[in-house]
This record gives C-alpha cells, structure tokens and sequence, in this order.
C-alpha cells in the first residue's frame, strides 16, 4: 500500500539526515577536532547506504526530491506518487534536524547549513549544485536499470564523491530535502533558493543525460 511506502520515505531521509547532520556538531566535539572534509561526506553517504538497506525495498529508496523529481520523468513513479514522496522527505529531513536542535542546540542545525564558499558567488554554487545533481542523477538512473544489485553500494559512494569534490565549494546538498531540512530548523533561509533551484535542474539535466545515453535498452552495459 502506498502509505508504508511514504513512510519508508519520511524514515529513509530522517535516517539518512540523522546521520550526516550529527556529523557536524560530532565533528567539532573531537579533540582534536577531526577533519570535515572526510568525516561529513561518509557521513552522509554511509547515512544514504543505512537508509537504502532498512527502506529502500520499500518506497525504492529515493530520499531525495531531485531523485523523485527524476524518477517521475522516467515514469518510474507516479506524479501524485511523486508529490507524496518529496512532502515525507521534507517531512524526514525537517524532523531529523528538529532532533538534533532539542539534543544538541540550534547552533548545531545551523552550521550545517548548506551555503557556498568562502570567495564562492551564489551564481558559482548554483551552477556546481545543477552540475553535480546530474552527475548524480544519471548515475543512479542508469545503475538502477542496469545493474540493482550495485546500485546499493554505487549510489551512496557517488555521493561521498560528490561531497569531497564540493563541500566546501557548495555545502554538497545535491538534495532539497537535505538543505530545507538545516536551513528552516537552523534560521537561515537567506540562500537556500540555491539549493532548491540548482538539484531540481540537475534532477531534469540528470534524467536528459540518461535518456539520451540508455537509448532505451534493456540489455546489461559490458
């Protein structure tokens, strides 16, 4: 039934969330502090692996909007289905940084915000944010036709990629549902149209580049 699998949703991305937004204030409580570029980005990739191994069989482990948005296009999902699923992975994601206000402090959310770099314009992160949501898309798109079976390992390894690639360019959100979550708990909603706008093009850009290149097949790539 459709309701367990938007349950599966609002879990799968209140795990995944739990997960990479404790890292920040995890992070800074080490002595001597650990490095953020290594610890946020398996973080939030093994917190991705842990949700797609306790609900992906579910809902089909999307928590993500830019991945729903994606999937909708390549009819994987319905619209209406597609709608349910971003408004428990908003849900999810606003939860899991509701919990780490009340256990840590709202100071904590906040530093977690997704924001560009130092010297990096909000134009610059825009464009990062669209290229690497693509990047990200047709990964997933293509190894989830092709080869399932890889796609739990190969999906949350990207996004460590991705996240060594541009944390410190972007904030690495590539997920709407990952940025709203820290910016409406943490205060800060000054720079999050980034972050809606640049994943949500990326998730379109994503499906075009896996079309364009599946060219419709079935047969497994060699």
């Amino acid at each position: 039934m459709n309701a367990r699998k938007y349950l599966a949703e609002l879990l799968g991305t209140f795990l995944f969330m739990m997960v990479g937004y404790m890292s920040v204030p995890a992070l800074h409580a080490a002595a001597p502090p650990a490095p953020n570029i290594l610890v946020v980005p398996f973080a939030f990739g093994l917190g991705l692996l842990a949700a797609i191994f306790a609900f992906g069989a579910i809902s089909g482990g999307h928590f993500n909007p830019a991945v729903t948005v994606a999937m909708v296009l390549d009819r994987r999902t319905t619209p209406v289905e597609g709608v349910a699923y971003i408004v428990a992975q908003i849900i999810g994601a606003i939860a899991a940084a509701v919990v780490v206000m009340l256990t840590v402090s709202q100071q904590a959310v906040a530093d977690g915000i997704t924001k560009p770099g130092t010297g990096i314009s909000d134009v610059s992160a825009l464009v990062l944010e669209t290229i690497f949501t693509a990047i990200f898309l047709a990964v997933i798109l293509t190894v989830s036709k092709r080869n399932a079976t890889m796609a739990v390992l190969a999906i949350p390894l990207t996004l460590v990629a991705i996240h060594f690639a541009i944390a410190t360019i972007t904030g690495s959100s590539v997920n709407p549902a990952r940025s709203i979550g820290s910016a409406v708990v943490g205060g800060d909603l000054n720079q999050l149209w980034i972050y809606l706008v640049g994943p949500t093009i990326g998730g379109i850009i994503g499906y075009s580049i896996f079309k364009l290149m599946d060219g419709g097949g079935e047969e497994p790539l060699v």
